[in-house]
């Protein structure tokens, strides 16, 4: 036993549950790659005054959650709590936006690091997949995203989630909003922390989840009532693109997401059967982001969706994915010539993409075949000097048990025949 332990709030990702975590990521990535999203990494660290003005100062991301450090060089970073800000602050900083074809399509995956109360579904180390679609502002992107996400989850099975979607406004109609709200908060009983935040950032105080808090915002103004006409214009067209796409939503009027960049279309993907931590997914469009960070205005919109959660939605759903076997094949030697001449045959088999394992360490037959077995190989090859002599090797179904002799010549032809 290792006296080393992984840290609070965090979760090591290990075999075969592994596996499933690499089959939401693909089938996430999946309709992105096929809609003209091209794959982006960006550093697991960045200035703290990227998410300071991104993210916004008043977030509980910012002030409480973000993991942040000085270098011995004096630089102030953080690691990335989320990837929006780092994903434009790299396509700004290769200056993809001048290359002319807008909007920029990315979409990326990684890990993101937040200081918060462990809990299921809430982790300090976390894993998401997102999309960015940046430098156009148009009704047709922001559906684009959700049906894609909606996509990704129904091609994994997901039936149980639905998409909650609402309109923040824009800097002509939000600024008339932001005032009716805050005079309304002003007269709460809240602490002097909510009240602070209120006056910093009002529609956080929203997305308050103590149960004291949003009793008493049951009469608080809603901000489609302060929509201007363009954003109820523009609002309205993303749900009728929705619509004629065959895609569920609920509009929720109080719908806020916990990031100072949003404006106009924002959206959630929750999952009744995750408890108090639904919220699977979500995004929105931020027009104003690229500015907050020194760029020049480019509106976008994006999402992420957390693999971790997702995969807690498949087990509430009962899911199992159909995940490939890990191993195809396993060979047994038996005498160091066997030994020789089957890694030449496993070396060969991996070659032409069939998944192919080898008994290591010199065991027996008995011990060895144990390990084809917990391995899921569907067949096994099995080899001992009378064997070779013959120029055979024994070839035997895992499933069936029935075992032949093949021919050492053609064992790896009739493999690739017997798997397809």
């Amino acid at each position: 036993m290792s006296t080393f332990k992984a840290p609070k709030g965090t979760y090591d990702l290990l075999p075969p549950d592994s596996a499933t975590f690499l089959a939401v990521r693909e089938a996430i990535a999946r309709p992105l790659r096929n809609s003209g999203y091209g794959y982006i990494e960006t550093p697991g660290f960045e200035s703290v005054d990227l998410f300071a003005r991104g993210v916004g100062e008043s977030t509980d991301i910012v002030t409480k959650e973000m993991y942040a450090f000085e270098t011995k060089g004096g630089d102030r970073l953080a690691l990335r709590p989320e990837g929006t800000a780092s994903v434009l602050r790299a396509a700004l900083e290769a200056n993809l936006h001048k290359a002319g074809n807008l909007p920029v399509k990315l979409w990326y995956s990684g890990s993101y690091y937040r200081y918060e109360r462990p809990q299921k579904g809430r982790y300090r180390h976390f894993s998401q997949v997102g999309a960015e679609a940046i430098g156009a502002e148009d009704p047709a992107l922001d559906a684009e995203l959700i049906i894609l996400a909606d996509q990704a989850y129904r091609s994994l099975g997901l039936r149980g989630f639905r998409i909650l979607l609402n309109s923040l406004g824009d800097k002509e109609c939000r600024p008339v909003y932001r005032a009716a709200l805050q005079d309304f908060l002003r007269g709460l009983d809240l602490d002097e922390e909510t009240l602070r935040r209120a006056e910093i950032n009002p529609l956080r105080v929203l997305d308050d989840k103590r149960p004291d808090v949003q009793k008493q915002l049951t009469d608080a103004p809603i901000l489609r009532d302060y929509l201007c006409d363009a954003c109820k214009a523009y609002h309205e067209e993303v749900r009728e693109l929705l619509r004629a796409a065959g895609v569920a939503f609920e509009d929720d009027p109080r719908l806020v997401r916990g990031l100072d960049y949003y404006t106009r279309t924002t959206f959630e993907f929750v999952h009744d059967g995750l408890g108090s931590q639904s919220a699977v997914g979500g995004g929105g469009r931020y027009d104003g982001l690229s500015e907050m960070i020194g760029g020049p205005a480019l509106p976008s919109v994006g999402w992420a969706l957390g693999v971790d959660r997702t995969v807690l939605a498949l087990e509430a759903e009962g899911i199992e994915l159909p995940l490939p076997s890990v191993t195809s094949v396993y060979a047994v030697p038996l005498g160091e010539e066997a030994r020789r001449v089957l890694f030449a045959k496993v070396t060969e088999l991996r070659r032409l993409g069939i998944a192919t394992d080898f008994a290591y360490g010199g065991k027996g037959l008995k011990g060895a075949m144990k390990n084809a077995n917990r391995s899921g190989a569907r067949y096994a090859i099995v080899a001992g000097e009378r064997d070779l002599a013959e120029g055979v090797v024994q070839l035997k179904d895992m499933e069936s048990g029935e075992q032949a002799p093949v021919g050492l010549n053609e064992i790896v032809a009739e493999l690739e025949t017997r798997l397809g």
